[in-house]
């Protein structure tokens, strides 16, 4: 009873707050509709609000459009405030004479050969001791191998050369089996008689064979044919062997060189070959160096060796070993260095003139030498060139007037913060090409701009950028252009979609490598002298892609503010504010516990249409869990918070007052928002989710009273919310989910046809009531929101079996 008496108290009270004129309760009979008839409060009156400002509506594009073409023409058109008119490549109207004597530098002459020196400076090389100590130690395991191949064969020639010639037991060694065979029976048969199908070769063999059996003994020459025979075994089997190895490019020729030299000239040709790398290895050995030329090299190295070395072999083994080697490389800071000095070197271009000479005559084409003596002397003409303004105002005005038609067809109506960052973000990268720093922002402009607008807007600005930069500096690189806007295109076409710091993170790198790699094929394609590539360009493309991702760094880092201070949103910020752990969301939980469960509810009913839709899911997401937050300004005042209290309402058992109280979840909620700073789109959710639908529950009791007491009919403005109705496609899933969702949850046992015709009807009640004239959602979509509905209302109310009621019942398992 106390707690009754508590609830009328504070009923009471807000029934004085709201109808200080009105005794409570009610007389019967009194008129609850009387020809003024109490105001709605409305803290945010949306429909005043919309109506006050519609003149400023309509005035703020264009006051815009001027804003930013002014702005943007006076940072493009920079050039032309003190052009003069008697410049390079104009005619001289007149004669003009040199007042007095006087010399000048050509500063853009002696810059440009400076710059030629530079990039064409023949860089500096070193000897790599690491590579030189490779190549030593790949020729040491070769000679090692070849030794070990010489071990196997055994010791050659069998016997001294001036009894068999060296020739001679090189051919027993090598020649075919059969033939062996032939050679081999007939230096032991005394009555051998060679044949006519014999080769000359052969005969000499036996011949030698017999010769060296008469000097000695037939005893010792059958030990020579043992050992002839052995050694043709091991050759044999040598031969096979070698192809597999890292010399078997070599010729049988050159293989029969090596194992048939006797062991002082294979001392002497390994000496040789250690001699002749280390020199050509001591006098550097470039990069790219073709085989001919390689083989000329060793073969001049090879001039002074003895005659006993086979040379053309060493040449093989070589060139094989150096083939695609080198150990000369850049060195980078000394031609860095080298090419600074010899650039300040060069001594500036200055142009001499004297007193009373002709600088240019009338009709004479203006050359540099003439410009910078004119210039020198103030014979210029300088002023602002109102032609090239007026250029670069219509140039600026087209490409504002593209970005417009392109927002206009992919973007909402934008504020006048949006116009007012965009303008700013366009401006920043014309005024660092004042600066002429040589490094453009466009990658941090299209990170931010896709971030905030989403990757059509910010494709479209990053290109419209490049142009005019390109415009408003047309000596500057073109590898810094292209690169920046490749740059800015990939983090344009990429940002809007990622959803953590480490994503953006790593699209920095990406940036930085597409910028650094671009730079450095954009050298490429002008370096006059292919050495400084690595010593000059490749520097610089580093440093440029460097600063591609300090431009992405930048980017991330100020995004936070940017946020703030114009009210916007981005995937990570969306992601941030759906956290549970907010400081809203947590109250919300705590305090409304009913309103906390619907909200959970609403939104997997909006995510679920809004991906079927391709809307933006987390704004969803975000919006719908914010979208009730006002219901904490009295949570009683709703039944899904009363957990089976008395209904508030029906104690009250006054519609005006009762309405009053649903209608205020959207002020207070917009109050809540405001204090707590929650973007506008946001915002946006809490009172459009709502629109200007009817209060109708509490508008028909208002109506029953009415005609009840006789007294005038009640007009439903006064019972409608005061919007306005949804602007986006996010808020209008919202509404339909809101709309369903209180629907939905009391379905049980029904059918999925049964739930399917109350959303339908429950959504062609919206469309007459033209609540979602202005979402941008079509009334064909709408079945297709139904269906989805339909489906996440059966994962939440899907079939589970029935448990027997012996399984629920704990089990007494007692011992036997």
């Amino acid at each position: 009873m106390k707690r009754l008496q508590r609830l009328k108290q504070s009923i009471e009270k807000l029934r004085q707050k709201h109808f200080k004129s009105r005794p409570f309760p009610a007389q019967k009979g009194e008129n609850l509709a009387k020809k003024n008839p109490p105001q709605p409060l409305h803290k945010y009156d949306w429909l005043n609000r919309l109506h006050k400002s519609k003149s400023i509506r309509t005035l703020h594009p264009p006051l815009m459009w001027g804003l930013t073409v002014i702005s943007l023409t006076s940072v493009i058109g920079y050039r032309f405030y003190n052009q003069p008119q008697l410049s390079v490549g104009t005619v001289s109207p007149v004669k003009v004479v040199a007042p007095k004597d006087n010399e000048f530098i050509d500063e853009k002459t002696t810059e440009e050969k400076r710059k030629e020196v530079r990039t064409g400076i023949i860089p500096i090389l070193q000897t790599d001791p690491k590579l030189s100590s490779e190549l030593q130690i790949d020729l040491m395991e070769t000679i090692a191998e070849i030794n070990q191949f010489r071990e196997q064969v055994g010791v050659f020639p069998f016997v001294n050369g001036g009894l068999i010639p060296t020739a001679i037991q090189q051919y027993l060694r090598s020649v075919d089996e059969k033939t062996w065979q032939t050679i081999k029976l007939a230096s032991v048969d005394k009555e051998w008689e060679p044949t006519p199908n014999l080769q000359p070769i052969t005969v000499k063999a036996v011949d030698w064979l017999k010769i060296y059996g008469n000097k000695t003994s037939p005893a010792t020459l059958k030990e020579l044919l043992q050992k002839i025979q052995q050694s043709r075994q091991s050759y044999s089997g040598v031969r096979r062997e070698v192809f597999n190895t890292k010399t078997s490019n070599l010729t049988p020729e050159s293989w029969e060189k090596l194992l048939n030299l006797d062991e002082s000239s294979w001392q002497t040709t390994r000496t040789t070959m250690r001699t002749t790398l280390s020199r050509i290895l001591s006098q550097g050995l470039p990069a790219g160096m073709p085989d001919y030329l390689l083989s000329a090299v060793i073969t001049n190295q090879l001039q002074a060796a003895p005659p006993s070395v086979p040379k053309t072999t060493i040449n093989q083994l070589l060139t094989k070993i150096l083939q695609n080697q080198h150990n000369l490389t850049v060195d980078k800071d000394a031609t860095k260095q080298r090419a600074e000095q010899a650039a300040q070197a060069m001594k500036p271009a200055i142009v001499e003139v004297k007193a009373g000479d002709v600088i240019v005559e009338a009709g004479e084409e203006i050359t540099q030498e003439i410009f910078v003596v004119l210039d020198g002397f103030q014979l210029s003409r300088r002023g602002i060139n109102w032609v090239g303004l007026g250029i670069s105002a219509a140039v600026v005005m087209g490409t504002v007037t593209v970005f417009c038609v392109v927002t206009n067809q992919v973007h909402r109506p934008m504020r006048r913060r949006d116009h007012i960052l965009l303008c700013l973000l366009s401006l920043s990268t014309p005024i660092l090409g004042i600066f002429h720093l040589g490094y453009t922002n466009l990658p941090a402009v299209g990170l931010l701009t896709s971030s905030f607008y989403g990757p059509t807007l910010a494709v479209t600005q990053v290109l419209l950028l490049s142009g005019l930069s390109a415009f408003a500096a047309p000596t500057i690189n073109w590898s810094y252009i292209l690169a920046g806007t490749a740059g800015g295109l990939l983090a344009a076409s990429i940002a809007w979609k990622l959803r953590s710091r480490d994503e953006l993170a790593c699209l920095g790198g990406a940036v930085g490598l597409l910028q650094g790699s671009l730079y450095f094929i954009g050298y490429l394609i002008v370096a006059p002298v292919a050495g400084t590539i690595w010593s000059v360009v490749l520097p610089e493309a580093i440093i440029y892609g460097l600063s591609g991702i300090a431009w992405s760094v930048m980017a991330l880092g100020i995004s936070p503010y940017l946020e703030r201070l114009f009210d916007l949103v981005t995937p990570i910020r969306l992601v941030e504010l759906a956290n549970p752990n907010c400081a809203l969301l947590k109250r919300l939980a705590t305090e409304t516990p009913g309103t906390f469960q619907h909200t959970l509810f609403v939104a997997c009913l909006a995510e679920a249409a809004a991906r079927e839709l391709h809307c933006n899911v987390e704004l969803i997401r975000a919006g719908t869990l914010y979208h009730d937050i006002g219901k904490m300004h009295d949570p009683m005042g709703f039944i899904e918070n009363q957990m089976g209290n008395p209904n508030k309402h029906d104690l009250i058992n006054d519609p005006w007052v009762s309405v009053e109280i649903i209608k205020k979840h959207v002020s207070e909620g917009l109050v809540m928002a405001n204090k707590y700073g929650l973007p506008r789109v946001i915002r946006d959710f809490i009172p459009e989710h709502q629109g200007t639908l009817l209060i109708s529950y509490f508008y028909y009791q208002a109506k029953q009273d009415a005609e009840r007491n006789q007294t005038e009919m009640i007009a439903e403005e006064y019972f409608r919310y005061a919007g306005p109705v949804p602007q986006s496609r996010e808020t209008g899933i919202v509404m339909l989910a809101d709309g369903c969702e209180a629907a939905l949850r009391s379905l049980k046992e029904a059918t999925p046809e049964t739930a399917l015709a109350m959303i339908q009807k429950i959504f062609k009640a919206r469309w007459r009531d033209n609540q979602l004239k202005d979402s941008g959602i079509k009334y064909e979509e709408l079945p297709i929101i139904a269906e989805v509905f339909v489906k996440v209302w059966q994962q939440f109310h899907h079939q589970r079996i029935v448990y027997p009621k012996a399984a629920l019942e704990p089990q007494n398992n007692k011992p036997n």
